[in-house]
């Protein structure tokens, strides 16, 4: 999966950009369960490219703070 965020690669997105595009998928996922239900073929997509974006998180930024310190 190759997320883009305004033309930006997902390494290359602030912190906040990150969360909002999280947020964001997470609501799709919402709706897409709640029209085709949670184990449609759709809402499993959605979860996976939502997985995604939180692993990519963790390591873009939890795992960097847990560097610094």
């Amino acid at each position: 999966m190759n997320f883009q965020l305004f033309g930006k690669g997902i390494s290359a997105v602030s912190k906040h950009e990150f969360l909002t595009l999280i947020e964001n998928k997470r609501a799709e996922l919402i709706n897409v369960a709640l029209t085709y239900g949670f184990s449609s073929t759709a809402a499993i997509r959605y979860s996976q490219e939502l997985d995604h974006l939180l692993n990519e998180y963790n390591r873009i930024f939890i795992k960097k703070m847990q560097q610094v310190y």
